[in-house]
């Protein structure tokens, strides 16, 4: 176990329980910056670290809130899990022919964590909107109460937007997150936040699962830094989820966007 990677796992978790961004957006500019890992290496590794504490959350809004929309859950997956395995066929076939790809992975990572920025801005509104329309209780909002177009097209919308994260949180392990809590508020304006959450979570976790076993086929896991970050996160997330009823979100958030619209650039322009 390496002590800084733990102390460095805290610290994304304790951001990750107070503003409730993906650990992605944050870890893995954190593990290709401070620490010098191939961004193929600290994708593949932070995908499995997501599978593996998305879990505990969708255990608390199922369990204890039965806050998950499996339908939509189902929709959503129906678009990714098929399109992240073959984005890993794609990077599998280049590496067999001795293409490099940590450049498309990197700008990949750019491109993700510049439209994370961007949710993270915007997702004041979108409640602000969805409070004014007037949200249905989680008992009884569905795919065609609380959706914003007719079932016709908010199916294929769901499924074309499942499609969207698989590629892009295969190739950058960002996006499962925020990203996918901002399209299922624009999708489903007149559901909860705390569905919205749930149902999110319960889908990032077979999609990062698929993309992350993927990735440690391919040799882009390094297990000890997985078992570091883990031992370290996790009491961050605890003690951060706690927190955020004390801190000032609204004041954080831009921040952080601030932050990940930086770094977002700077993978896309190196």
């Amino acid at each position: 176990m390496n002590l800084m990677y733990s102390v460095s796992g805290f610290a994304v978790g304790l951001l990750v329980g107070i503003t409730g961004v993906g650990g992605g957006s944050l870890m893995t500019p954190l593990l290709i910056f401070l620490f010098g890992f191939k961004a193929a290496v600290a994708v593949g590794t932070d995908l499995l670290y997501a599978a593996i504490t998305k879990t505990g959350g969708v255990l608390v809004h199922h369990g204890k809130h039965g806050s998950v929309d499996w339908k939509i859950v189902g929709w959503l997956a129906f678009g990714s899990l098929p399109f992240a395995i073959l984005t890993l066929f794609a990077i599998k076939h280049f590496m067999a022919i001795g293409k490099e790809t940590t450049g498309v992975i990197t700008y990949s990572l750019g491109i993700a964590l510049i439209l994370t920025a961007c949710a993270l801005l915007i997702r004041a509104g979108l409640l602000r909107r969805a409070k004014a329309k007037g949200q249905i209780d989680d008992d009884h909002s569905n795919i065609v109460n609380a959706g914003r177009f007719p079932p016709r097209l908010e199916v294929p919308a769901t499924i074309l937007t499942g499609a969207v994260l698989g590629i892009l949180v295969t190739l950058s392990s960002v996006g499962a997150g925020a990203l996918g809590t901002v399209a299922l508020m624009f999708l489903y304006p007149r559901m909860t936040t705390l569905k919205i959450v749930g149902t999110d979570l319960a889908h990032a976790i077979p999609l990062t699962a698929v993309a992350g076993l993927g990735h440690l086929r391919l040799g882009n896991v390094d297990l000890m830094l997985l078992g570091s970050l883990l031992i370290g996160s996790l009491p961050g997330i605890w003690i951060g989820s706690h927190l955020s009823a004390k801190i000032p979100e609204h004041y954080l958030r831009p921040v952080l966007a601030s932050v990940l619209l930086l770094i977002g650039l700077k993978f896309v322009m190196q």
